[in-house]
């Protein structure tokens, strides 16, 4: 990346774990919520990391940035989670430059998500941006590169049938209990939890259970109650869980806590209970799949169930990659303009520099000389100048380097290229 005059760290890394080879517990020893990414972003402005995106999901946690070498993005992640270098080396991938690119492009528009298709990280990508842009974290790069990613992903959205059917954890959630439980209408359900996954899986619960015995509680009941306003549904204080648990035949559990919400002694054993758990880390804990009664699944298993849907968009992956070329190429040719950008900006300052000294010199020898239509005339010659120059870079990139050293030359630029 060094000759793309984009940050002054000649590699771009991506370092992560995903559901591929870390399962759900070692998942949640790296999870990242918003007040770790924030403190996470400072860090690394701190340790001299330019342009960085931090992801954490329920499937994958994920860094992107500038930096002289990976294991700065790594010793970061690992400051700020309760993952050790140790377990990631054991699970984890990196990436660099056009691999770590093409990574995201693939992570971006659902084709290395947990269940194909699912293009709720898009939503999470643009956050992880934003946080970064507001601690001045981010580069041109990044922001193409982010921006190329979204649109790779609207085009595989609208012009493939990748996103037909189920496409997230919480539809899949559903999709299970309208599978596996008789009668759902009649059926007591109750959702704690009410983050992007929570009100996602409500939303579905509504659509496809057609069952009006649904129950919210969140810690904090605000949330519940705005989310229960879109569906004239039940939200009861959190100092009610155990009595709504007790109460209840299925239990989804989707909250954002760190460690376990949902233990032994809020359940009664004697009742038949289907509890799912969507949340990373996991927020029930494992002992209380031990209770004879209960049935706990956790979203690893959800993610892993296939039906004609899922293979139908398995069909439609080559589409879906050569959209991802496509954008990709232009990505590509975008950063190749990157580095002839110097000797542009160079260029453009001594040829203004010349025609001021030359409408100064004019002014002195013309009398009534206009200098608006002057300025006007001489601005638009420069830019035609500009634009030839710059199509003749972009059209010509095998001679890029001959190219700019001859402008250098002719014009005597310095060249602040490296």
């Amino acid at each position: 990346m060094k000759n793309y005059n984009i940050s002054k760290h000649n590699s771009f890394y991506a370092i992560g774990l995903n559901y591929q080879k870390a399962d759900a517990d070692i998942r949640g020893h790296f999870s990242l919520d918003e007040e770790q990414k924030k403190a996470l972003i400072l860090d690394a402005k701190t340790e001299g990391i330019d342009g960085i995106l931090v992801t954490s999901t329920c499937n994958r946690t994920e860094i992107y940035g500038f930096a002289q070498h990976p294991f700065q993005l790594i010793k970061l992640l690992c400051q700020h989670t309760r993952g050790t270098v140790e377990e990631f080396e054991k699970v984890a991938y990196v990436y660099k430059n056009q691999e770590a690119i093409s990574h995201l492009f693939k992570v971006g528009t659902g084709l290395d998500s947990q269940i194909l298709g699912d293009f709720e990280i898009i939503s999470q990508l643009k956050y992880a941006f934003m946080l970064s842009k507001n601690e001045e974290m981010t580069n041109p790069f990044l922001e193409r590169l982010v921006n190329s990613v979204i649109q790779a992903s609207k085009r595989i959205k609208n012009e493939t049938g990748i996103s037909s059917g189920a496409t997230s954890v919480s539809f899949a959630s559903v999709q299970y209990i309208l599978n596996e439980v008789k009668h759902v209408s009649d059926k007591k359900i109750l959702l704690f939890g009410t983050g992007k996954i929570g009100r996602n899986t409500c939303e579905n619960l509504v659509k496809h259970t057609k069952n009006d015995h649904i129950t919210l509680i969140n810690r904090t009941k605000g949330k519940a109650e705005k989310v229960a306003g879109k569906f004239n549904l039940i939200v009861k204080d959190h100092a009610e869980l155990q009595a709504e648990i007790r109460d209840t035949d299925i239990l989804i559990v989707a909250t954002g806590a760190q460690n376990p919400t949902i233990s032994k002694e809020l359940i009664y054993p004697k009742k038949d209970l289907l509890i799912l758990d969507l949340s990373i880390p996991k927020n029930v804990a494992d002992d209380v799949a031990d209770l004879d009664n209960v049935n706990l699944l956790h979203l690893d298993h959800l993610s892993k169930m296939t039906d004609e849907t899922l293979a139908n968009r398995k069909k439609f992956i080559p589409e879906a990659e050569a959209i991802i070329e496509e954008v990709k190429a232009d990505f590509k040719a975008w950063l190749e303009t990157r580095k002839f950008a110097p000797t542009i900006k160079a260029l453009k300052k001594k040829l203004r520099t010349m025609k001021d000294n030359e409408l100064n010199f004019q002014r002195k020898k013309i009398a009534d000389f206009n200098d608006e239509h002057a300025e006007i005339v001489s601005n638009r010659i420069i830019q035609k100048i500009m634009n030839q120059f710059a199509n003749h870079l972009r059209d010509d990139a095998d001679a890029t380097d001959e190219s700019l050293a001859l402008i250098q030359k002719v014009f005597q630029l310095e060249d602040n290229r490296n």
